[in-house]
């Protein structure tokens, strides 16, 4: 019983010394903790008063940039001499960079512009004021020898009304099941983006442009100011050099509207003349340029030169549209106007279209020789029906859609 008795003492005291030194580490946490909690405690108490401080700076600036907006926003361009107010603009800059999350907006140095294309042939403006009097308006360019052949090769063939009104009869109301002979309907929507009123990097970006790149802005007004050429081309080349030194600045809309001399309405037009030029030269350029695919199905093949005729046809029925109102603004604002003429591009379209009517009778024809199951009548129909259409266009045929006719209606008369 003694022997038993011990060994419970030593077992308790062994556990009570291991309680003890478990104690003591924890209390030797606890020490750590509580230092580590008065250190934060501390940085908490800093932090605090460097937010009140900041706080109060920060109000400071907003007042001073309240008090003062007005007359920055109405003197932004003359007064860049006005020392006071430019260290104003740069402390606050510098502050709103510190002390919030707005990133800094450092001035950039002035743009050097890049000297403009040189240009085939500029209007003698200045003679004709000199002398007071108006100068008679120039006659229209001459065609290309290469397309005032191809004009005159154009005559009109009645086989096609013929022919065509002969099947449209035979087909009934049917015709609506192929073919389209309307005219899409112009998208042309502007995308409106809303304008940023929060004071951010933004609005200093625009602010310090229009302080620093006066001198800039200055030498484009004039560029687009005296700008007067005879080539709509030079007029495209002249938009994509302008286009290209405006996006230097930061929002061009936002930043030119501070300037009172800046020619909005004749850079507007110039762009409208190059743009809409451009497009049409794109499109003729398409289209003349056109190589039927044989490896791509017929039905496919088909509707692609639909599809690019429809785009000729609205090129031409937009620009005969706006052909009146649009010539008048561009000569007043010395922009070359011949080009809208049916003589100019319009005509150049007209011959891109003769182009496709040939591909796609010989794609028609082609494929009522490989296939002897394709449906005759219908292909015949869609066939003629495109012809038709392209020839009242045109005012008639060349010669190798003379040829291409002819061996359609070698296979309309075959059906007959």
């Amino acid at each position: 019983m003694m022997r038993e008795g011990d060994a419970c003492v030593a077992l308790l005291r062994s556990k009570l010394h291991g309680l003890v030194e478990r104690n003591r580490s924890l209390e030797e946490e606890n020490k750590q903790l509580r230092h580590q909690v008065s250190r934060l405690k501390g940085q908490v108490s800093s932090l605090e008063g460097q937010d009140t401080d900041r706080k109060m700076l920060w109000k400071k600036l907003d007042n001073s940039s309240t008090g003062n907006s007005y007359l920055k926003e109405k003197h932004f361009v003359h007064n860049n001499d006005s020392k006071e107010a430019t260290d104003l603009n740069s402390t606050s800059c510098y502050s709103r960079q510190q002390f919030s999350r707005a990133p800094l907006v450092r001035s950039r140095a002035p743009r050097i512009p890049n000297p403009p294309p040189s240009p085939s042939c500029i209007q003698p403006t200045v003679n004709a004021k000199k002398e007071g009097g108006m100068a008679p308006p120039p006659p229209p360019p001459p065609l290309p020898s290469r397309l005032l052949k191809s004009t005159k090769a154009v005559q009109r063939v009645p086989d096609v009304v013929e022919l065509y009104r002969l099947l449209v009869r035979r087909e009934g109301k049917n015709d609506t099941k192929s073919g389209s002979m309307g005219i899409p309907v112009s998208t042309n929507s502007r995308e409106m983006i809303g304008e940023i009123e929060n004071r951010s990097a933004y609005v200093l970006a625009i602010k310090s442009d229009v302080e620093n790149q006066g001198e800039f802005i200055n030498f484009l007004a004039m560029e687009v100011q005296n700008a007067a050429y005879k080539e709509i081309a030079d007029v495209e080349e002249f938009v994509k050099w302008l286009d290209g030194e405006l996006s230097y600045l930061v929002d061009e809309r936002a930043v030119l509207k501070h300037f009172p001399n800046w020619p909005e309405k004749k850079a507007d037009t110039m762009r409208e003349a190059a743009f809409t030029y451009r497009d049409l030269k794109n499109l003729e350029s398409e289209a003349s340029s056109f190589h039927d695919d044989r490896r791509v199905a017929t039905p496919m093949a088909l509707k692609r030169m639909q599809a690019l005729q429809d785009k000729i046809e609205q090129g031409i029925h937009n620009t005969e549209r706006v052909r009146d109102s649009a010539s008048g603004r561009y000569k007043d604002l010395k922009i070359p106007w011949e080009w809208m003429l049916d003589s100019g591009i319009i005509s150049q379209l007209k011959m891109a279209s003769l182009k496709l009517a040939k591909e796609y009778m010989n794609r028609i024809v082609n494929a009522l020789k490989s296939d002897p199951f394709t449906n005759d009548e219908e292909l015949l129909l869609q066939g003629v029906r495109f012809a038709f259409r392209i020839h009242q266009l045109a005012g008639g045929f060349d010669e190798g859609c003379r040829k291409a006719f002819q061996e359609l209606k070698m296979y309309a008369s075959k059906s007959d």
